[in-house]
């Protein structure tokens, strides 16, 4: 069974796949959040042979929804009306952090990186968030 992850964001989602067993997930590809995302995500899924979506639950920190799930909902919405796969919810708590890693923990100083330069972990960030449901679903 092979699914697909999603960090879905604003402007971009980070996408991911997990191997033909369902077992390691790998970061795909960041694509624009346009009016094309769901015929691109439906695409994929045919070209890729998904059998179910692993999509990132957005809360704050004492576990609530915040701000941004209220689109992710809607997000899914549109995806269960276009695609006959089955979507799981997984909570994306700080995969954005961890798929920073190093590049997370710099320090602010005088070097500072452009806003422009930073590296994009959409794809990472979804990695993780599918590498979590593939843990708990196979242990």
């Amino acid at each position: 069974m092979k699914y697909l992850g999603i960090d879905y964001g604003i402007k971009r989602v980070g996408l991911s796949l997990s191997d033909e067993n369902g077992m390691i997930a790998f970061p795909y590809k960041i694509i624009k959040n346009d009016l094309e995302l769901i015929d691109t995500i439906h695409n994929i899924c045919g070209q890729e042979e998904i059998s179910a979506i692993v999509l990132g639950e957005s809360t704050d920190l004492s576990g609530k929804p915040n701000k941004i799930m209220g689109s992710i909902e809607e997000f899914k919405r549109n995806l269960e009306t276009e695609l006959d796969l089955p979507i799981y919810f997984e909570k994306e708590f700080m995969t954005s952090i961890f798929a920073r890693g190093n590049e997370g923990k710099k320090v602010n100083d005088a070097h500072k990186e452009k806003k422009n330069d930073n590296k994009k972990i959409d794809d990472s960030a979804a990695a993780l968030i599918l590498q979590r449901y593939l843990d708990r679903k196979n242990n």
